[in-house]
């Protein structure tokens, strides 16, 4: 792991530990509530301890705005049915994210079978970052269905060749010593992977192109809240029409419409000018940008993708708060 990559991984568990805390904080006097001490927690919290005073401050601030904001539009957070109706606070494993559940701290009511979650971001937007390799079937894990033999016939035999460069450099050998590695690794691979999405889609259109974004966005209904220095802002990721319940009479003071899954993929192609680049364009507003990358300086028998939203649903609900340091 990189200094940077496990800079990334503090600063975002730090986040999500923050949320937590605000939670309970704004919480614990209105209703009963308990926090799942879980191993994520403990990651989270020891993650939360390890940075600076300043920044401690900084994410609780954050948090604060996020949470006084998320408990005006659910307020089921704040109302329950009775003294047994707990509201439990939990912060998820990353093992979720691989099921296409990219929620990082959970509130559930188990009473009223409710619960939200949110994916918390401090200062990027990427989506995801799946890997591609000779051994991921990126059909099956992404989309339900097994990618083709034919796309494993082009692709195996470049990782095959990458894995035996590590192997015989003792795992010295950096990207920049291949040459022109864009054209020779990086083309080939994204171009078997364009003509397999493609096969897949012919094979079943409104299926994959919905599963595409259910996977890479998220399958469960959530809030995603991104830090920036002096702002933050929240999307509602209501494709289910899970989130902004009323309780009871109390409505939410804000509405977050239900947003539709795409139908169908109008384009998959480079992006003009780029050999790393794949964008994916589908209907209902949403676009997606594949960019491939070697996630470290030495060569690897597999390649990142780094998943970026592009375009999303006009109807995605969006607010920005900014953060006011008195």
């Amino acid at each position: 792991m990189t200094t940077a990559n496990s800079r990334q991984m503090t600063t975002g568990k730090s986040f999500e530990y923050a949320l937590l805390v605000q939670f309970e904080e704004k919480l614990k006097d209105k209703i009963n509530l308990e926090v799942i001490k879980n191993s994520s927690f403990e990651i989270a919290k020891g993650c939360f301890e390890n940075v600076s005073g300043a920044e401690q401050n900084e994410y609780l601030l954050s948090a604060s705005f996020a949470v006084n904001f998320l408990m005006d539009i659910e307020p089921r957070l704040s109302n329950d049915i009775g003294k047994s109706d707990i509201l439990q606070l939990e912060i998820l494993s990353d093992q979720h994210g691989k099921s296409g559940d990219v929620r990082d701290v959970l509130a559930i009511r188990l009473l009223q079978k409710w619960e939200i979650g949110v994916s918390a971001k401090n200062n990027h937007h990427a989506v995801k970052h799946s890997r591609l390799s000779a051994s991921i079937d990126f059909g099956e894990k992404w989309l339900g269905v097994k990618t083709s033999k034919e796309y494993f016939d082009v692709v195996t035999p470049i990782f095959k060749n990458l894995e035996k460069i590590k192997k015989e450099s003792n795992a010295k050998k950096k990207w920049s010593e291949l040459g022109d590695y864009h054209s020779t690794i990086y083309v080939p691979i994204l171009k078997a992977f364009i003509k397999e999405l493609q096969q897949l889609y012919k094979k079943d259109s409104t299926k994959i192109a919905s599963s595409l974004v259910a996977y890479l966005v998220g399958n469960k209904d959530f809030y995603k809240v991104i830090k920036s220095k002096n702002s933050v802002e929240i999307q509602a990721y209501n494709i289910n029409g899970t989130l902004n319940l009323p309780f009871k009479s109390t409505t939410p003071k804000y509405k977050t419409p239900k947003i539709p899954l795409p139908t169908k993929i109008t384009d998959i192609d480079f992006k003009k000018g780029s050999d790393t680049t794949v964008i994916v364009t589908m209907d209902n507003d949403w676009t997606l940008s594949f960019r491939i990358h070697n996630a470290s300086s030495k060569v690897e028998s597999s390649l990142k993708f780094d998943i970026n939203l592009l375009k999303s649903p006009k109807k995605l609900f969006k607010n920005t708060l900014n953060i006011s340091h008195d």
